[in-house]
């Protein structure tokens, strides 16, 4: 995944002369992930920007920028250092377009680090998904794979409007079946293991129907697709994978439909159960689906605690975690 985000930011800065690449350690160091490694070198400290330490600045500089004509991919280091800069995305960057009428908008795309696999503990782990899907105006993205990640970061960055582009970082280096005692499942086992060079766009706001079955579906994104997918392997399950792909906006269409012929659900994600996201798919889904509903809808999610670093896989939902609630969900009526 870090080469297919490198080749996105790599892509755009070729085609499109507005582009520019900006934040913490991303330029001579190439960032901390090595992300946006070499792309200095390539195409100029004007294009590819080293910023001070101040998230607030990154992301009003940016808010600048896009106004006058550019494309800025702003990086924000991790996810958890977001939150200086969270005034200037909600109150300036989601609401430019329509304070404005339609005569200004900041097409800015901040890409960040989320999510654990570290054992960054508190300060590096989080998953604020469900904070940015509630401020209207901007689009918010979690991919799951190297094929969506360089895909949906093209279309982002293509995007008039702004996006929150979450980066898990568990994946950077290929995906985890949720069982630290196991080796990480190789990329070739899930769609988009391979990405092609060039220039390429996956649709913002649409989902994926990553395995098809008929007894359950299972709703996920970014790192939980993938334990999604090997806890209902462990059970032999006829399930249905859905990776959401894109938070905001939701495509709820492919969720319902598939619920709808299924009758159970289960939804899966890595931030904490109480206000996350998940929470607005299950009422989604209540909504749309009530009369074909077979059982509850199941939530599996992480502890309502700030993240614990003792205990991080205890605190991520593995495949043991994830199999007990679908277990639960295919025996209830």
């Amino acid at each position: 995944m870090i080469q297919a985000l490198n080749s996105a930011m790599d892509v755009m800065l070729g085609r499109d002369p507005g582009v520019v690449v900006l934040g913490e350690d991303i330029g001579y160091f190439g960032g901390v992930f090595r992300t946006t490694d070499g792309l200095q070198r390539k195409y100029g400290e004007h294009r590819v920007l080293d910023t001070p330490i101040s998230e607030l600045g990154i992301v009003a500089s940016a808010i600048g920028m896009a106004v006058n004509g550019l494309r800025p991919v702003a990086e924000i280091q991790f996810a958890d250092y977001i939150y200086p800069g969270y005034d200037q995305i909600v109150s300036e960057l989601a609401r430019l377009r329509y304070r404005s009428a339609g005569e200004f908008y900041a097409p800015v795309t901040i890409r960040t680090p989320c999510g654990g696999g570290i054992r960054g503990g508190q300060t590096h782990s989080q998953s604020p998904e469900a904070i940015f899907a509630h401020i209207c105006g901007i689009k918010v993205v979690m991919p799951s794979n190297p094929y969506d990640a360089k895909g949906l970061l093209i279309a982002a960055i293509e995007d008039d409007d702004p996006v929150i582009f979450l980066e898990p970082k568990r994946l950077y280096n290929g995906p985890f079946d949720g069982d630290p005692d196991k080796p990480a499942v190789p990329w070739s086992a899930h769609p988009g293991g391979e990405v092609p060079d060039g220039h390429y766009t996956v649709p913002i706001s649409k989902a994926q129907v990553v395995r098809t079955g008929n007894d359950v579906t299972i709703i996920a994104y970014g790192t939980m697709v993938h334990v999604a997918e090997a806890a209902a392997r462990s059970l032999g399950l006829d399930a249905e994978v859905i990776d959401v792909r894109t938070i905001v906006p939701l495509d709820a269409q492919t969720l319902c439909e598939s619920v709808q012929r299924t009758g159970r659900c289960l939804i899966v994600h890595e931030a904490t159960r109480f206000g996350g996201f998940g929470a607005e798919i299950s009422a989604t889904i209540q909504e749309h689906c009530f009369w074909q509903l077979q059982a509850p809808i199941g939530r599996v999610a992480g502890w309502d605690t700030p993240y614990p670093h003792a205990f991080e896989w205890e605190y991520f939902p593995g495949q043991k975690r994830v199999a007990m609630a679908l277990e639960a969900v295919m025996s209830a009526s």
